[in-house]
């Protein structure tokens, strides 16, 4: 027994020393201009030194790290973990003219610099000018303080001190220490304090949730209510029109959506083009869903990437719902170049979001920007697009065509099209957008980590519901001027909040950031011209699938000869 509990004890010390000496690593990311986030750069594209460890473990890069721009670099300072260090030198800078220029230009520009431990980000500013601005200093100085429970690093925090005149021809000594201390904060909550509670702990927001739940029962009961009394009365008109004899209904003054029912299921103008926005925007729906509810429960800002590879995954593994809703649509509308449907909603998204990435692309690589997607990269995206995207889409489109693609319409369609009235100015596009903006703004575009996807969904739901309201409304009163072209006209007064969105990504630009530059406008009103067009497509889709099964419901419901 003796023997036993020394061998436990052994082994328990063996275990606690492991973790005792076991290698922390800082690792460099990038630095850039505070006010513009997206411009970064290498964190060695200064003339920052290296520590003198040369060999650490061997890092992975993942494919959304890679597309963000994180460039992970090793710092080369040695530290360990419950291993305190003193302030310890660990290299000098040889400040000549070219190294003190570089220094003064990132000082003028406001430059921070990112690093991170364990996962757990870093910032720290690379020095500051005097009042006067004349004299620029650099902090030399990093003081970690680390934070663990039990095993477990929790907390960091970077204190910049030792600040050193630039002066030409000088040597600049960089040093840092180590302090650690323990934390009762558990590994799972680590990342709370990057978070911003704030933005719920003012009134504001929970009457703003408050306000949109009500908003929504009262756009919602008052459709209903409207729709219902009004289409009562229409089938109680068309219904005592059935009971006249010919001569009477000859004589009468007949109106309304009940008119144009021969014509109501005829296909759409460019069916190819419309069955395609209506695949991808059903797919960008379950896309948002999935991711939405996967960053609930999974947490995916606590890694780096994890959302952007999530939802490249998700994309490529809901190609069929493009192919099934596309697919379908198309051949219910008498479409017969199926394959060249599936390739243009196979690649409407990708080619969007690719074009405008890799145009970006050469603009970061101008840059020297650690933006500047490698190629490694891009050819891992095209394979994603030709050999997982188009084969699942293939799939979908099949089983589309097969299961639901004959047309099964509650009216006949009349071969000769009906004589459209002339239109009237209120029948134009309604304009709808229900979106917790500006939060949603500071998390991507400012340094901010966006974690409150329960309020997203929420705004999800809120959006679809509004956005089917209101085209339904649209529609109908399309349908009552006898204009039979709802379709497009639906997917149009939904796809319009997207006219909203990217107009006020210009108040957000020029009013709420300080971002300047060529490489920071073209990559934020770039990126913001995909969301929009990507939201748009997504409200347009839900906006139609909720307006046809309106329509279908009238008229199956309306005596026909």
């Amino acid at each position: 027994a003796i023997y036993i509990s020394l061998l436990m004890t052994y082994a328990c010390m063996s275990n606690f020393m492991t973790h005792y000496k076991e290698e922390v690593v800082l690792w460099m990311n990038t630095v850039g201009p505070y006010h513009n986030r997206q411009e970064t750069y290498k964190y060695f594209s200064l003339p920052f030194c290296v520590g003198t460890k040369k060999t650490i473990s061997h890092y992975h890069e993942t494919l959304g790290e890679a597309l963000q721009g994180v460039e992970l670099e090793f710092s080369g300072l040695d530290i360990k973990f419950k291993d305190e260090v003193m302030q310890t030198t660990y290299c000098e800078i040889e400040l000549d003219k070219a190294k003190r220029d570089a220094f003064v230009y990132a000082i003028k520009n406001h430059y921070w610099y990112q690093m991170y431990i364990d996962d757990l980000p870093i910032w720290g500013i690379v020095g500051e000018a005097d009042e006067n601005g004349e004299d620029h200093y650099l902090w030399t100085y990093k003081k970690l303080e680390i934070g663990f429970n039990g095993n477990r690093i929790v907390d960091v925090n970077l204190t910049s001190e030792g600040k050193v005149k630039l002066v030409p021809n000088t040597r600049i000594a960089m040093s840092y220490s180590v302090k650690w201390k323990k934390s009762d904060v558990k590994f799972e909550d680590r990342f709370d304090k990057y978070l911003d509670p704030s933005f719920f702990q003012h009134r504001i927001h929970w009457f703003s949730i408050f306000n949109s739940f009500m908003m929504v029962i009262f756009l919602v009961g008052l459709v209903s209510m409207i729709l219902m009394r009004t289409l009562r009365k229409d089938y109680a008109r068309y219904s005592k029109e059935e009971e006249m004899d010919d001569m009477d209904r000859d004589l009468g003054d007949e109106y309304g959506w009940k008119q144009v029912h021969g014509d109501v299921f005829r296909p759409s103008s460019h069916p190819m083009i419309f069955s395609s926005l209506i695949g991808s925007g059903c797919q960008i729906f379950s896309v948002s869903f999935i991711v939405i509810v996967v960053a609930m429960v999974e947490d995916l800002y606590t890694e780096r990437g994890s959302m952007l590879s999530t939802a490249i995954f998700v994309y490529a593994a809901t190609s069929p719902v493009n192919g099934y809703f596309g697919g379908s649509l198309y051949a219910k509308q008498g479409g017969r170049r199926w394959i060249k449907q599936m390739f243009i909603g196979a690649f409407l998204i990708p080619a969007m979001v690719c074009g405008t990435a890799f145009f970006i692309n050469f603009i970061a690589m101008y840059y020297h920007a650690s933006r500047a997607i490698p190629f490694g990269t891009m050819v891992a995206v095209c394979c994603i697009c030709l050999f997982v995207i188009l084969p699942l889409n293939l799939v979908g489109t099949i089983l589309g065509r097969n299961l639901s693609g004959q047309p099964n319409f509650p009216c006949r369609v009349n071969a000769v099209p009906r004589p459209i009235p002339e239109k009237k100015c209120w029948k134009w596009k309604c304009i709808v957008c229900l979106f917790c903006r500006y939060f949603i703004f500071t998390s991507f575009w400012a340094y901010k980590i966006y974690y409150v996807y329960g309020f997203m969904m929420l705004v999800l739901v809120i959006l679809c519901i509004v956005t089917v309201c209101v085209t339904i409304v649209c529609t109908y009163f399309l349908l009552n001027a006898e204009d039979y072209r709802w379709q497009w006209t639906s997917f149009l007064s939904a796809a319009s909040t997207a006219v909203y969105v990217y107009m006020y990504s210009f108040y957000y630009y020029f009013f709420k950031t300080k971002m300047y530059g060529l490489f920071q406008t073209s990559f934020y009103f770039g990126y913001m011209a995909v969301f929009s067009t990507s939201l748009g497509i997504m409200c347009g889709a839900v906006g139609y699938v909720g307006t046809s099964a309106f329509v279908r419901k009238i008229y199956t419901n309306v005596k026909i000869d």
